[in-house]
């Protein structure tokens, strides 16, 4: 076992003029660590930033790690997240550099997160979600089963940006998050907190831990009255996992099953003056807002050491989603009951060669497939305090896929890496529309390939530079993946074309960074109307994202940690939808173009600890002509202090939002902005216990 330094997230953001510049860099860089994660190559080997305390195991078999992904990636450790008060685990991706949060603070609807200059809106969802290595988004990318792990089970958040990455296909459009979650280890860790807004919240992991099998078990519950009115949230979550190792540890298996409930209450949305005037209101006519989600997962997992140099993995899953939403965004509109039921099975498998040869350094070769099956289902009614008076939408589709990937690692020296790629995917499926009978075939978007490449170049200990090239793609989700009257021509799918450039340095033990540019093109982006009674898409056009990201991590002495990181960003339609002329060079909504984030650790005394994290970011335009003003910048404080009480038992105390400063999610409905406040000043007291044995 070995544990890395406390270091930080990373940085990336880049502006270059063309994919050229970046095949430049790239055929002088190229960074992936060596299938071995525990190597004791320097670290400036790869393009990976780590926050806070990792655990990694060392090997040299089995899948490509994610280190071996030479774009800005990020690592942050459980000792950050673990006892973070957040009402949903997508807030903790803001302790990321890069990630932008979009807050709803609708009930279940809570939020989401998303990076590269895409905003969390839903209409396009473009990050890979996954959680112990499983495919975890619903049908049209949103990532509602995220909310199935709580702060305490986490081990790591593995963070991906860019479009290099063959390892996944669907919704892999700027990247991917991995959440790892606490594996094996003789303990049990407890918390139990009480909170501003009538906060409430018990977590219990337990881990078991013999010579071939470990298990892990947790529950977690959270009740709070949250900050606005009608606003109450319930919500339980279970998991289990069994696994079985061999004594050579040629061999391992095992079994991970979550349950997760929740029934939630929504203050809906409120005028742009009632919402600085009276943030915490609730509308009347939001009194019987609300609704219960309820998901279920379950995986299987395999890894097999075959010989020395060849490791095979493979994974099968399952997972469902039952959510049930009554939601009345205005006075002028009428109250929707929105029903979806989503159920998915598939598998993974890759199989990896690290055969010794003469004529380089280090060569590795992996090969994957993947397959995923969805039997999915939306229902919509305009109802009146939840009684139902006419139904818009009753629909039943299939969408499955399946790809297929090859990369390689090459070290022809022991300072260049260089990894050529490439992946392939299919998308199949029906769809029937209940209500009018008819049933129509999924667009034929033919194989879809994805060339890829990354470098990086380390001449150096104290640094290398690094860059990729690649592409990714988007279809439709929901109706608008299906050839539908009036449609008959076959649609294509979007494709994303992205390079990044960037240089990691780490001149002393102290402090480490890594400063990146980087671009991103899609041919024909579309977005989904997420109002619309079909459930359809319409085409935004061609379009531009670029951004500059820098990160800084500073540990002065051995009881300080310090980080910084600022990202600059920037998303245009290029060339519109000749049906949204006015378009033309205007930002995509909801994109802020700066994102800032930071914080410092201190351990003051053996058995006190002080941090303070700032998050903020810029405001944003609210829809795509830019005509309607822009909202939602904030810049937000937060001090936290923990005492160890006794060798097992700690206190923590968090203040959030010290200043007390208003933020807002806002959005235009095509007639006015409404808006959603934010929480003011909160504060939370942890008991914590921890029992190794």
């Amino acid at each position: 076992m070995k544990k890395s330094r406390n270091s930080l997230s990373a940085a990336r953001r880049r502006r270059i003029t063309s994919p050229t510049s970046l095949l430049a860099a790239a055929a002088a860089l190229s960074g992936i660590i060596p299938l071995d994660v525990a190597s004791a190559e320097p670290a400036t080997r790869d393009s990976t930033l780590t926050l806070g305390s990792v655990t990694v195991t060392g090997r040299s078999s089995g899948p490509l790690p994610v280190r071996s992904v030479l774009s800005s990636v990020d690592i942050l450790g459980e000792d950050l997240l673990r006892n973070q008060q957040v009402n949903n685990s997508w807030e903790l991706f803001g302790r990321a550099p890069g990630v932008l949060l979009t807050p709803f603070k609708q009930g279940n609807v809570s939020g989401k997160f998303s990076f590269r200059a895409f905003n969390g809106e839903g209409e396009l969802n473009a990050v890979k979600l996954l959680i112990d290595g499983i495919p975890s988004n619903a049908n049209d990318g949103s990532m509602q089963f995220l909310d199935m792990i709580s702060p305490l089970e986490i081990q790591r958040l593995e963070i991906v940006r860019g479009t290099n990455d063959a390892r996944y296909g669907l919704h892999n459009i700027a990247g991917n998050a991995n959440v790892v979650t606490r594996q094996g280890g003789n303990e049990t860790l407890a918390s139990v907190g009480i909170g501003s807004f009538n906060t409430r919240e018990g977590q219990l992991a337990h881990g078991i831990e013999g010579d071939n099998w470990s298990q892990n078990y947790f529950i977690g519950y959270r009740k709070s009255g949250n900050y606005r009115d009608h606003a109450d949230s319930d919500k339980l979550t279970l998991s289990g996992k069994w696994f079985y190792t061999t004594d050579d540890s040629r061999f391992r298996a095992g079994l991970i099953a979550r349950h997760y409930h929740n029934n939630a209450d929504e203050p809906g949305y409120l005028t742009r003056a009632d919402a600085r005037d009276h943030p915490r209101q609730s509308y009347a006519l939001s009194s019987t807002d609300g609704g219960k989600r309820d998901m279920d997962a379950l995986s299987a997992h395999l890894d097999v050491r075959l010989t020395d140099e060849v490791s095979w993995s493979a994974k099968a899953y399952g997972n469902e989603l039952k959510d049930k939403r009554y939601i009345r965004f205005s006075a002028s509109a009428s109250q929707q009951e929105r029903v979806t039921d989503e159920t998915q099975y598939g598998a993974l498998t890759s199989l990896s060669w690290r055969p010794k040869v003469t004529w380089a350094r280090e060569f590795s070769l992996e090969g994957g497939a993947d397959i995923n099956r969805e039997h999915n289902n939306s229902l919509r009614y305009l109802t009146a305090e939840r009684a139902r008076q006419s139904q818009t939408r009753d629909q039943s589709f299939s969408f499955d896929t399946q790809g297929a990937y090859v990369q390689a690692v090459i070290a022809p020296i022991e300072s260049l890496k260089v990894i050529p790629a490439y992946r392939i995917d299919d998308v199949e499926g029906s769809f029937t529309d209940r209500l009018t009978r008819r049933t129509s075939p999924i667009n034929d978007f033919g194989l879809i390939k994805q060339p890829k490449v990354s470098v990086v170049y380390a001449p150096w200990q104290q640094g290398s530079v690094y860059g990729n090239w690649g592409r990714t793609f988007q279809v439709g989700a929901g109706s608008a993946a299906y050839k539908i009257p009036p449609r008959t021509a076959d649609l294509k799918p979007s494709i994303n074309e992205g390079w990044e450039a960037g240089v990691k340095l780490q001149p002393t033990d102290w402090i480490d960074g890594r400063i990146a540019v980087w671009e991103q093109k899609a041919s024909d982006e579309v977005r989904r109307k997420l109002n619309d009674p079909a459930g359809d898409s319409e085409n935004v056009g061609k379009t531009r994202r670029r951004g500059l990201d820098l990160q800084v991590n500073l540990r002065p002495e051995k009881r300080i940690n310090a980080w910084f990181a600022y990202s600059a960003q920037r998303s245009r339609i290029i060339e519109p939808d000749p049906a949204a002329p006015t378009t033309r060079g205007k930002q995509i909504d909801h994109v802020p173009r700066h994102l800032l984030s930071g914080g410092v650790d201190v351990q003051a005394l053996p058995e006190l600890r002080l941090w303070a994290s700032a998050n903020g970011q810029s405001s944003y335009f609210l829809e795509r002509t830019n005509s309607t003003g822009k909202f939602g910048s904030y810049l937000l404080l937060n001090l936290g202090v923990s005492y160890q009480l006794t060798r097992s038992i700690s206190v923590d105390a968090q203040l959030k939002n010290v200043a007390d400063r208003y933020t807002e999610y806002a959005w235009w409905d095509g007639a006015q902005s409404l808006h959603s406040p934010g929480d003011g000043r909160a504060f939370y007291l942890t008991l914590n216990w921890k029992l190794d044995r």
